[in-house]
């Protein structure tokens, strides 16, 4: 790691560290975090609704998703077995391929980053287990990789049907508009008010590429 120095105050300079990767892993490391979170969300969302009705006593004890390896063997009995036909088949073939990826994500996010100067383009994570060192070692290909299966993975524990599933599913929704898009309408719509009502209370030509120009680049946005 090195350090990178960042002025926070006119006056004042702010120390941090970097940590040497590049910004393909940084994006590719962020979207593995967010896509495993999001499916160790779902398959908890499944095999809870396998014990709608019940109390919280007779609800077994692994549903504390302290671990998620003991939800996902929860999963594989209640809902992966009691799925039928080709939904079945393609529910276990996500499960197997959990298994061997979960020790993957778990050596990205628990394990000490190092990387050599004669293999550069790796980077090696180590783990102390049970008194046994476990390295892992990745590249910015392997990374990427990962997180192209994870959306897979993810899309196919949600919809096993495939996109004749999917299409139904959000026929039944209704209207939606994602995350994404909501910000991005948003921030549209923000500029729009900006050039048609002006901004800060001078008195100038609303309309002037002059003062929409100001408007567009206040919020950051490019014209199209």
């Amino acid at each position: 790691m090195s350090n990178e120095v960042t002025e926070n105050h006119p006056n004042e300079l702010e120390v941090g560290i970097h940590t040497e990767l590049s910004e393909r892993e940084l994006l590719s490391i962020g979207r593995i975090v967010a896509l495993w979170g999001s499916l160790e969300y779902e398959i908890f969302c499944q095999t809870l609704m396998c014990f709608r009705g019940l109390s919280n006593s007779q609800i077994p004890k692994k549903l504390n998703n302290i671990q998620f390896y003991e939800v996902l063997a929860l999963w594989e009995v209640h809902v992966v077995n009691n799925a039928v036909g080709e939904s079945k088949e393609v529910l276990h073939e996500q499960y197997k391929a959990m298994r061997p990826y979960h020790d993957f994500r778990n050596a990205l996010v628990h394990g000490m980053w190092d990387w050599s100067q004669a293999a550069s383009e790796k980077i090696t994570a180590t783990r102390i287990r049970k008194r046994e060192v476990r390295r892992t070692h990745f590249t910015a290909d392997d990374l990427a990789s990962f997180a192209s299966v994870l959306e897979t993975i993810n899309f196919k524990v949600r919809y096993p049907g495939g996109l004749k599933e999917y299409a139904a599913a959000m026929a039944e929704q209704g209207p939606y508009m994602s995350r994404r898009w909501f910000c991005l309408m948003t921030r549209f719509r923000a500029v729009w008010v900006l050039i048609r009502r002006g901004h800060g209370g001078q008195q100038t030509d609303r309309n002037s590429p002059k003062r929409q120009a100001s408007a567009v680049h206040r919020l950051g946005v490019r014209r199209l």
